[in-house]
């Protein structure tokens, strides 16, 4: 994907960049030369108000499907004094840290790419470009009892010092270097953004998968950066997203998903599948409503939570709301160790899900894409345990064996209990588990952002279970694209 800069004036920029290509905000405008989609336009204008050029080249570029730095949506946060002033609460240690040593009552940071000129404020502009994804930036603090954000906007190359302007252009070579991929010889349909978290030791795919995530994309010519959370600013540089990292409401995979979401990007996992899984208190509604067989299922209160004690037949699982991969969940094998486990728990929540404990060798796994299935395993419980997962006394996470088959080697009734209990949550990627006692099979929850390792749940599909989840990420970047919803 080409990448242009948009300036009000390109004779004023003659110099300043090199490797890249500046055009005026007139040209890029009018000019049917700069309609294609094919680029990625930084927007270095020097006013983003509303009817500027600057404002303009932004929401055309936009419409012509291209991606642009900043959005429309950074530009009305830049505006926003409620958006200014909850992003400054965030970043306030770091803001105090930053300041402290300035004897003054007021400050202004430049922000060139996302530095500055002192290394001292490098992680103070780093942090605030991020919030605020512009090229050129001046924010303005004032201390009275401390230091506070007063205002953040865009510079133009008249409001950088003439001795900055050598430095500017490092910074920017050193900012386009590091999102220039290697040359192709087509040029990619997509941009995707894969999120990861390489200090997981327990991710959703090991790096075997991921290299066949990239490798999938590669073929269908979507071009693929792997991206962490401290790349959150850079999600309009991408046309999807898509998470590999253990999702959570209150966590930053959610966040990402919801941002991109409002961006207009193609996303998986969803911010509603995220919410509609991620809370035990919810599928647990849904299975009652819905009629789907499940594990008998209580929920508790921890305001009256003793009344229905006597109620619950033990041994029993216990669920925070936001349990996932055997995280938060636990087992109660007597009424002493009941009570004492729901105080801990209630701690941390309101309520607390109570259910029966129904022991199995293992639990059935049914992933869902689209509405459709796609994969079906046999996950084992791990040694001498009665959950998939265990957790060792060194910290190391166990697992059992995993055993994949084929739809057609599948129980039928495993595979439509499955597509039938993901209908109500969404057309996201789900994996359904699902218990299988005396012949008949329960429903124990349902996962989005669910595990795809090399050597376990590929083992039938192989390389087409990577491509047809890449396939579905370019289906909705097309529709998309299309303005198909």
């Amino acid at each position: 994907m080409k990448t242009l800069m948009v300036v009000d004036d390109a004779d004023e920029w003659n110099g300043v960049l090199k490797g890249v290509s500046i055009v005026s905000s007139a040209d890029f405008l009018t000019k049917p030369l700069y309609v294609e989609r094919s680029l990625k336009v930084f927007n270095l204008c020097r006013s983003y108000q509303y009817q500027t050029a600057g404002y303009y080249v932004s929401l055309l570029a936009s419409a012509r499907g291209q991606k642009v730095v900043p959005t429309i949506s950074t530009i009305l946060d830049l505006k926003a004094k409620h958006f200014l002033k909850l992003q400054s609460v965030g970043l306030d240690k770091l803001i105090q840290r930053s300041l402290k040593n300035l004897q003054s009552e007021h400050f202004q940071l430049s922000i060139y790419f996302g530095k500055n000129v002192a290394l001292r404020y490098e992680k103070l502009a780093y942090e605030l470009h991020k919030h605020f994804s512009a090229p050129l930036l001046r924010a303005t603090f004032k201390r009275k009892d401390k230091w506070r954000l007063q205002s953040i906007g865009p510079i133009g190359l008249s409001d950088v010092p003439p001795s900055h302007c050598e430095i500017l252009g490092q910074f920017a070579d050193e900012y386009f270097k590091k999102r220039q991929s290697s040359k192709k010889v087509k040029i990619p349909r997509f941009d995707l953004a894969i999120l990861v978290n390489p200090q997981d030791p327990q991710p959703p795919s090991n790096e075997r998968a991921l290299r066949e995530f990239f490798k999938a994309a590669d073929r269908l010519n979507i071009d693929v950066e792997f991206i962490t959370k401290e790349d959150f600013h850079r999600l309009p540089e991408f046309d999807g997203l898509f998470i590999r990292e253990t999702t959570a409401v209150n966590h930053h995979t959610f966040r990402f998903s919801h941002r991109a979401n409002a961006l207009g990007l193609a996303v998986i996992d969803d911010p509603l599948s995220i919410l509609r899984c991620a809370n035990k208190v919810y599928l647990a509604e849904l299975f009652e409503r819905y009629k789907i067989p499940a594990p008998r299922t209580l929920l508790l209160h921890k305001k009256d939570f003793k009344n229905k004690l006597s109620s619950i037949s033990l041994p029993a699982i216990l669920k925070e709301p936001d349990s996932s991969f055997s995280r938060g969940v636990s087992k109660a094998e007597s009424y002493e160790g009941l009570l004492s486990k729901l105080r801990l728990m209630f701690e941390n929540s309101d309520i607390i899900i109570v259910q029966e404990f129904l022991p199995t060798d293992f639990d059935w796994r049914v992933g869902i894409l689209d509405g459709k299935p796609l994969y079906v395993c046999k996950y084992y419980m791990a040694k001498n345990h009665w959950q998939i997962y265990r957790q060792g006394k060194s910290g190391a996470v166990e697992d059992g064996f995993v055993e994949t088959f084929s739809l057609s080697q599948a129980p039928p009734a495993v595979v439509n209990i499955a597509v039938q209990v993901c209908r109500p949550i969404g057309e996201g990627f789900y994996g359904v588990d699902i218990k299988e006692k005396d012949g008949k099979f329960f429903v124990i929850e349902v996962n989005d952002n669910p595990s795809i390792d090399a050597g376990c749940e590929d083992v039938v599909l192989k390389n087409v279970l990577y491509e047809s989840i890449m396939k579905a990420m370019l289906q909705r970047m097309e529709r998309i694209a299309m303005g198909v919803y």
